[in-house]
């Protein structure tokens, strides 16, 4: 990346440290130096400049007004006579901080925010709204976060698929109603982690994640050979219809939780780091010995115990895979930290207001997050391969059938 230089004016500096728009101004002022600095490198030379190296000319520049968290940043975005210019400040922008801003913008403007939230607006943006400026936003946003969202997944195989769900509030119908936001990520063949998709649904109910993972399948997704997921019943059962042969792997996080939701509070903790040993074993007979002594150590604790009892043979699936997947794919927790990164922007924003607007926030959380997962790999996948190629040999162990 090219280094600028860039410099401040000296009325400038007095209004950045106190109230007031200085810190706007400073923005603006800097992006405006770099957004002409992009253009001199462009055309190979600065404005007036004379140069055997200048690649074409000038011809003058447009007003393009950012919403920053600083302010209204209105900047002089300069044009090439060939329409060659497109500097990338903006793809630099990030589109949730953008989504993030606008869902505020549409609860003042639709006038369902409470006067917190309009002085947040206000604070964040330093500026009223009206739904044109809504509108013109939505217009630029919306169709780079449907392009991720939408985005075709055939040619790549996904072995490993990890779908969990958050709920979330939304306004419909003059109504505050719960929804979920169905997210789904999966580890390529390659290694790498993807960010699939995100729906927004009305329950975590079959119909909803039938929908859901028939939409991945509409748009390409394949080779699905395990699945990761908590134990929703229809959740489980869309899984069962999409991805007959996969193998499901109950999240052993979800698991404990459901276990020790069973036991008083004086005994939560033990009896959880018990559970959690139980759940550690190398293999489903060393399991089940534990959680024989278990039952021992906790004879009054029946529920929790019978609810590790029953979940057991789904929880410990992982034991299948070579033991270098086991820790990564035995629960969702790459989907939680997922979910706590939309979780940020939707506590201030609280009730969204449409779907639209939902959708829009947590497209832009998930697309960003995606394109900071292409920078390293996941997984090393070379002994998944060789032990599914060996495992297609013995006729499927563990009674895997895979999706192929």
């Amino acid at each position: 990346m090219a280094g600028y230089k860039v410099s401040v004016a000296n009325e400038m500096l007095p209004g950045l440290l106190g109230e007031g728009d200085g810190m706007a101004k400073l923005v603006e002022a800097v992006l405006n130096q770099v957004l002409e600095a992009q253009m001199s490198e462009h055309l190979g030379a600065a404005m007036h400049e004379r140069s055997e190296e200048r690649q074409g000319y000038r011809n003058g520049a447009r007003v393009r007004t950012l919403y920053t968290r600083v302010g209204p940043v209105s900047l002089q975005v300069p044009q090439a006579r060939d329409g060659s210019f497109s500097p990338d400040l903006f793809r630099r922008y990030q589109r949730s901080e953008q989504a993030f801003v606008l869902a505020l913008m549409e609860m003042v403007v639709n006038g369902v925010s409470t006067r917190k939230v309009t002085h947040i607006t206000e604070e964040l943006c330093g500026a009223s709204f009206s739904k044109s400026t809504v509108s013109a936003l939505c217009t630029a946003l919306d169709p780079r976060v449907r392009a991720f969202n939408e985005r075709r997944l055939e040619g790549t195989r996904y072995p490993f698929l990890i779908i969990d769900a958050m709920v979330i509030k939304v306004r419909r119908d003059e109504a505050v109603r719960p929804m979920s936001a169905l997210i789904c990520s999966g580890v390529n063949a390659e290694g790498n982690r993807e960010i699939l998709g995100v729906k927004i649904g009305d329950s975590e109910s079959l119909a909803s994640w039938d929908d859901t993972l028939g939409w991945l399948k509409a748009r390409g997704l394949s080779g699905v050979d395990f699945v990761v997921s908590d134990a929703h019943g229809g959740l489980i059962k869309a899984v069962q219809k999409h991805f007959q042969g996969a193998l499901w792997q109950r999240c052993q996080v979800h698991l404990l939780r459901n276990v020790v939701g069973h036991v008083g509070h004086k005994d939560k903790a033990e009896i959880a780091a018990a559970a959690a040993n139980v759940l550690r074993a190398a293999t489903a007979a060393e399991a089940r010995a534990r959680l024989a002594t278990l039952a021992q150590q906790f004879p009054k604790a029946v529920k929790a115990i019978d609810c590790l009892e029953a979940g057991l043979d789904d929880a410990l699936a992982v034991l299948c895979l070579p033991e270098k997947y086991r820790l990564r794919l035995s629960t969702t927790n790459m989907q939680e930290r997922l979910n706590e990164e939309v979780r940020r922007r939707e506590r201030v924003i609280r009730i969204f207001p449409n779907e639209a607007s939902a959708l829009r926030l947590i497209g832009a959380v998930l697309a960003e997050h995606h394109q900071a997962w292409q920078e390293r790999k996941y997984l090393d996948m070379g002994a998944y391969h060789d032990w599914k190629a060996a495992a297609a040999e013995r006729a499927a162990p563990c009674g895997i059938a895979f999706a192929g």
